[in-house]
């Protein structure tokens, strides 16, 4: 058993005051019922490197089950780490009951029905440890500080205090092997490094660096979740220089990184980091940066350069980026588990463009309905600059959007109710549903649907530029 290091109140500059109300509520109820209860993670990393966390997360003796007895107000979710989530009002605090240690040799199905291993992924943890355990199978140590609301104390298992100090990201334990265990520990160690200002040690480096491959085995979903953490972490230049060196990118998006290449500091890496400077800039400012417009800006030129052939035999410029962009999209959902709408928001930025332009702006006018407007100008604000008339085209597209804001809460025009069904009588399909299923059928997707390049003509493209 490893002996931790304990930090007194008096040696640490962690206070009760610093931390959420809703995760004292939490920590204590836990403490009133004979449970231990810490605060652990990045609430505890950003306290000691003097930021505000975004969140508290909670780790306890209690099993989820007791932690809903415990909490009315809670919900059970998760199948591979199962977590209870406690609510209040618009805020929920995530409870985590300590985890062992577990091994491929103590995975089998038929004994540990809680755990599981495939191809070196865990893929089901859900079996209770000690605190020392829970801290030893956690992904870094700068994550694996517990502060303790019972005597005030930090307690460290790890060496996290001393790599905290030290401005430096370590792996627990074999870095290789961490990696294999859950891929996206490797996208972690890219986010804390670029977001906090971190450096990756040189084993852990060389762990990411040799383990880059299993990336493509990580869940389609998570990989969703955490592109959208790494890119609006404030930092996403940073982090694209990261993936770069590391050779993460090439696997989180392939055709951007066949796009670019292995060669740096070509016209086309310095777009792409442009455009994640612009989106930084965005951030900083308080803009909201959806994940449609972040995907546009890091697809637009691979995009634009596929959909160049297609434009000099004569296809529409704007239906030719529109079906390069879906096509992207598709091939990128192979990796990354995109909702659809998002997937056709990309497609509809990028193909707009030249319309949005043209003209000084004065053509973007029809296009200014669309529920995409807002984010188009966006981008455009981002490939016009330095350009001439870009000061002129920008003042038209943003007078159009300040007076066609899509309509919020009571703005909104209620839908009339449909007749309730009386007891007995069978469902009727309208002939919405009907539709919707007949495309279903043909394998298309509801909404817009590709359009092919034969169809050249703009007179008679569906698209609304």
């Amino acid at each position: 058993m490893t002996t931790p290091r304990i930090l007194e109140r008096k040696d640490h500059k962690i206070s009760r005051h610093d931390i959420q109300s809703e995760a004292l509520t939490v920590l204590y109820g836990l403490h009133e019922h004979g449970f231990q209860a810490y605060l652990a993670g990045g609430g505890v990393r950003d306290l000691m490197l003097g930021r505000k966390p975004k969140d508290f997360d909670v780790v306890t003796n209690a099993t989820p089950n007791e932690v809903k007895r415990v909490f009315r107000n809670s919900r059970l979710i998760g199948r591979r780490f199962r977590l209870a989530h406690v609510y209040f009002g618009l805020t929920n605090i995530e409870v985590a009951t300590f985890r062992a240690l577990q091994n491929a040799e103590d995975s089998d199905d038929a004994q540990q029905p809680h755990f599981k291993m495939r191809d070196g992924l865990v893929v089901r943890d859900n079996v209770w440890g000690t605190p020392e355990e829970d801290a030893l199978r956690r992904d870094f140590t700068i994550n694996a500080v517990f502060y303790n609301i019972a005597d005030f104390t930090l307690i460290d298992y790890v060496g996290g205090l001393e790599d905290l100090n030290a401005r430096v990201i370590r792996f627990i334990g074999d870095p290789a092997m961490r990696c294999v265990e859950d891929p996206v520990r490797m996208i972690r160690a890219v986010r804390f490094a670029a977001a906090l200002g971190l450096n990756i040690e040189q084993a852990s480096s060389e762990g990411i660096m040799a383990s880059a491959g299993r990336l493509a085995l990580a869940d389609r979903s998570r990989l969703y979740e955490e592109i959208q953490k790494l890119f609006f972490c404030g930092a996403a230049q940073a982090a694209y220089g990261l993936l770069r060196y590391y050779g993460l990118l090439e696997m989180l998006l392939p055709d951007l990184g066949l796009w670019l290449g292995r060669k740096p500091c070509t016209v086309r890496c310095r777009r792409v980091s442009d455009a994640l400077k612009f989106l930084d800039d965005c951030k900083r400012e308080g803009r909201t940066v959806s994940p449609a417009l972040l995907f546009a800006l890091l697809l637009g030129g691979a995009v634009e350069t596929e959909a160049a052939e297609a434009i000099d035999r004569g296809t529409h410029a704007g239906l030719a980026i529109y079906n390069a962009a879906m096509a992207h999209c598709r091939r990128l959902s192979e990796r990354i588990q995109a909702p659809n709408l998002v997937r056709q928001r990309t497609a509809e930025i990028l193909g707009c463009q030249q319309r949005l332009v043209s003209e000084g702006g004065r053509r973007a006018e029809a296009l200014a309905s669309q529920p995409f407007f807002p984010e188009a100008v966006a981008y455009a604000e981002f490939s016009l600059r330095g350009k001439p008339g870009a000061d002129e085209i920008m003042a038209k597209l943003r007078e159009l959007a300040a007076t066609h804001l899509p309509a919020t809460g009571d703005e909104r025009p209620r839908r009339a109710r449909r007749p309730r069904r009386a007891a007995g009588a069978p469902r009727q399909r309208g002939p919405r549903t009907e539709r919707t299923r007949a495309e279903l059928d043909r394998g298309g997707e509801t909404g817009m649907q590709e359009v092919p390049m034969a169809a050249a003509d703009e007179s008679q493209s569906p698209l609304p530029f």
